[in-house]
């Protein structure tokens, strides 16, 4: 080959390898654009009282006798290096019920993020709550109905965070926000949070100064028995002076199969003071068993359940539209993830 042939292949080279550097140097630079979200639907009938009283068990979401909508959840996410952002729109019952409002659009949350380093994470927005075992999307719950301790705790949150890796065991969250669940500020009164984990078990802190929710403390975490069995627990207590609630719940859950599995909610709840979350009297109590299978297919879970609340007083209608102290329930739930 000629001098000037050997050239021409040298320069060629040269001009392919700077092209797919320029052409991955620029994929980097336009970053990571996904999305994905989740559709669910649901039908309830009561046991122990009509489905045209329409009765509440007194908790979020799934509150409607018959065929009822839950939401559609889409989320959009956007990653290019250390940076990115995340906007969560939620349509539908189940959104209103989680966000507040008039309207059939919410923004669920909405944040931008900025890894400072391996160990540090700062998030700047509108974010879902910390506390509690429970989330607002029906993905994250293996019951479909919700507990008091998720409905009565915070939702979100606006405001900033740092997440700490401390180790490979420890971890740790700082937040300074607004009150909870409001998005603008309109009192000048801010919030603080913060989060201690230890191997997947978390204490979790919130403090207004009496705002609103005033202070809470809550245990969240769990525990793989065996390969087929887990066992998930929260406990929380919330005052504001002297008005709050309490209570515990355990999540027991098995996996029957690859596709099947079977799920307990054991859930005591207590109101503190005059919260008044059932009834004008005070110092309510509930006890609650949730049963729920889990089957799913491909992307669809379906979700029948069964529930019983048994309330210190008559605050439900039995089948007579007579007060009573028992509500039960059976649901069944459908969610389709993407």
């Amino acid at each position: 080959m000629s001098n000037i042939n050997k050239l021409k292949l040298l320069l060629f080279t040269c001009l392919l390898s700077t092209v797919a550097f320029a052409q991955e140097e620029e994929k980097e630079k336009k970053g990571k654009l996904s999305f994905g979200g989740s559709v669910d639907a649901y039908y309830q009938s009561y046991f122990t009282a009509s489905d045209n009283a329409n009765p509440t068990f007194g908790t979020s979401f799934a509150n409607q006798a018959g065929f009822g909508l839950g939401m559609i959840n889409l989320i959009g996410s956007y990653e290019m290096g250390k940076t990115g952002a995340v906007a969560d729109i939620a349509f539908g019952s189940r959104g209103v019920d989680a966000v507040g409002g008039g309207k059939d659009v919410f923004v669920n949350q909405l944040y931008v993020y900025w890894n400072v380093s391996e160990k540090t994470t700062l998030t700047f927005g509108r974010f879902n709550t910390y506390l509690g075992y429970e989330v607002i999307s029906p993905t994250g719950n293996f019951n479909y109905s919700t507990s008091h301790l998720f409905s009565n705790g915070p939702f979100s949150h606006v405001g900033l965070k740092a997440d700490f890796t401390l180790s490979d065991d420890f971890s740790l969250m700082l937040a300074v926000m607004n009150v909870t669940d409001v998005n603008t500020n309109l009192t000048g009164v801010y919030s603080v949070g913060a989060q201690l984990g230890f191997k997947d078990q978390y204490l979790n802190f919130y403090y207004d100064g009496g705002e609103k929710l005033g202070f809470e403390i809550d245990y969240t975490g769990g525990f793989d028995v065996t390969d087929e069995f887990f066992l998930g627990i929260n406990a929380a207590y919330a005052d504001n002076d002297g008005a709050g609630f309490y209570g515990a719940a355990l999540y027991p859950q098995v996996a029957l199969s690859d596709d099947f599995k079977l799920g307990l909610r054991g859930e005591f709840f207590s109101e503190l003071g005059d919260n008044n979350f059932f009834a004008a009297s005070e110092d309510d109590s509930v006890l609650g068993l949730t049963l729920t299978g889990s089957y799913s297919v491909e992307n669809l879970t379906i979700k029948p359940e069964i529930r019983l609340d048994s309330n210190s007083e008559e605050v439900f209608p039995d089948n007579d539209g007579l007060p009573t102290s028992t509500l039960a329930a059976f649901t069944l739930g459908a969610i389709y993830s993407f």
